[in-house]
């Protein structure tokens, strides 16, 4: 029996939010959770694939079966056998071969990290079976989400790494970014997960110049790279907030949820849920009581969270030039 193993870390974008759709330069954080996916292989004569979804717990949240010659649905129908239908669909436009032989499927995914944490179910989903069907995950993910891939990027990067969508597609390397202080930055699930594809609408829809703001984005980014000072930090992350508040015409989220805090509070990829990044000058103790008092029981470190495997960096620099190659290839 034929056995294959895939496997694609979460994501956390840093900077440049929502302006990273039109080539903000924008700092993704790759985390240590991730989704695992497993594919067993048994001949047969009349071959279908069965699918498993597994959450953190190990609890089947998601089973499915299909036929492999249109991946018609063979098993309930509902909001999200029919996504997975067009991911499958979708990689076999690209890949004609994939899964054309008589075999059974048995795909098995483990998410590592709680459904509604925003880290990317869909992202890490959508990079397993690009690697699975031997296709562009960001094609593969422009075709049935749309987005700017930095999640796809993340998804297969072994430490921070900074992003920006161009004319022949996605540009990313990996860079050094740990800082000096970041055991006195904290990460806080808020429990208000984003819909990705309403937040892309909003933006869309923004009539702002987007080009004096992503150059301001793109200055921050910068400064926080060459950042070695906590306070010039906040600073930083305060001016950024700042800005997309006025960009979005929405409150701060420090203003809105945590006014009395006494660090600075940056919004993370959507504004307004999933997680927000928070520095603290206080002790861990009294900085998680704080947001425990008020609901948010999730509070993470920088060291608990985001990914640093700085000896195989050279390895994901190639692997994504490789990925943009592909990309601008298909």
């Amino acid at each position: 029996m034929r056995e294959d193993y895939y496997y694609g870390h979460g994501k956390l974008l840093l900077t440049g939010e929502d302006f990273v759709l039109d080539g903000a330069n924008s700092i993704a954080l790759p985390t240590k959770l991730g989704q695992r996916m497993h594919v067993r292989y048994r001949p047969t004569s009349n071959p279908m694939l069965f699918w498993k979804s597994f959450d953190n717990e190990n609890k089947c949240w998601f089973e499915a079966k299909f036929e492999l010659w249109h991946f018609d649905i063979l098993s309930e129908i509902n909001e999200l056998s029919q996504t997975l239908q067009r991911i499958l669909r979708q990689a076999r436009k690209q890949n004609i071969h994939f899964l054309r032989d008589n075999y059974d499927v048995h795909v098995e995914t483990v998410l590592e990290f709680p459904l509604n944490w925003g880290l990317g179910s869909s992202s890490t989903l959508i990079y397993n079976i690009a690697q699975w069907a031997y296709v562009s995950p960001f094609e593969l993910q422009q075709k049935v989400f749309g987005g700017s891939g930095y999640d796809i990027a993340c998804a297969q990067s072994m430490g921070p790494i900074t992003y920006q969508v161009q004319s022949k597609g996605p540009s990313w390397g990996t860079i050094h970014f740990n800082p000096v202080f970041k055991d006195q930055l904290y990460f806080v699930f808020l429990n208000q997960k984003q819909n990705t594809n309403n937040e892309i609408n909003r933006y869309r829809d923004l009539c702002v110049d987007k080009s004096q703001t992503i150059d301001k984005l793109n200055n921050i980014s910068d400064k926080i790279l060459e950042c070695i000072d906590l306070a010039e930090f906040e600073q930083l992350i305060a001016e950024h907030e700042s800005i997309m508040s006025s960009q979005l015409d929405l409150p701060r989220v420090k203003q809105k949820h945590f006014h009395d805090y006494h660090g600075e509070i940056k919004s993370l990829g959507a504004w307004g849920g999933d997680f927000v990044l928070a520095t603290s000058k206080e002790s861990a103790e009294d900085t998680k009581k704080y947001f425990h008092d008020r609901g948010h029981k999730i509070v993470l470190t920088f060291d608990e969270l985001i990914l640093q495997n700085f000896q195989k960096y050279g390895e994901a620099i190639n692997q994504g030039s490789d990925e943009q190659q592909l990309q601008t290839n298909c």
